[in-house]
């Protein structure tokens, strides 16, 4: 499988995205912003965390414009599957290809730690090999991440089946952690081709690095 990971002036999560999906096996290429297409061999295009551009105007704003981003809209209507991880999925939200905005944590402050997800809906590429309710212990890191989206667009969402992970205590228990709509974590799209989330699977492949619950969340795109 190919694989391949955008990278923009300030992208910092490219590296650990590449080594998680060599490490399931997968072919890994690193995509420069400038330029004006993906590989046409990409089975998954993959924007990974950091902070695009200093997360200057507003986090993904202007990642939105570079070069690359004309050729991942025609990809994702093409039905190429598309996963944003952390800054990703704010770029994928930015970019149109998901629905709702991000906010800055209702705290104020920058989160960093392990949390727990529940998966809340499992009939897709990328959680296909987890079961609805499984829990989860992925970390997080950001400041900007309190998704928001009207109640007309979350009452789409939850008949879509398109609300992939939320936010929850060790014991399934709802949690809101950064003022999150609904405590929502991760979406996707209405095709169930284009997929967000603000944690980071790809920092959860091993457990002498605390833990490995993002194995069976990236390996779903290989099967």
């Amino acid at each position: 499988m190919k694989v391949s990971v955008l990278q923009f002036p300030g992208t910092n999560c490219e590296y650990d995205t590449q080594y998680a999906f060599e490490k399931l096996g997968a072919d890994v290429e690193i995509v420069w912003h400038k330029d004006k297409n993906i590989p046409l061999d990409t089975d998954l295009l993959v924007i990974p965390g950091g902070f695009s551009y200093g997360d200057y105007l507003r986090s993904g704003a202007i990642a939105r414009f570079a070069n690359i981003m004309d050729s991942v809209q025609e990809y994702a209507a093409n039905g190429g599957k598309i996963l944003g991880i952390c800054n990703g999925f704010q770029i994928l939200l930015e970019a149109g290809l998901l629905p709702g905005a991000m906010k800055r944590n209702d705290s104020l402050h920058f989160i960093s730690k392990y949390q727990t997800l529940k998966v809340i809906n499992n009939d897709n590429t990328f959680l296909s090999l987890l079961k609805k309710d499984d829990v989860l212990n992925i970390p997080v890191a950001h400041h900007d991440g309190n998704y928001f989206i009207d109640n007309a667009g979350l009452k789409d969402l939850e008949e879509n089946g398109q609300i992939l992970l939320k936010y929850c205590e060790e014991n399934g228990e709802a949690k809101n952690l950064n003022g999150s709509v609904s405590n929502i974590a991760g979406i996707c799209n209405k095709e169930k081709n284009v997929f967000g989330l603000m944690p980071h699977p790809e920092r959860a492949m091993e457990e002498l690095l605390g833990c490995d619950d993002g194995v069976n969340m990236l390996k779903g795109f290989l099967q």
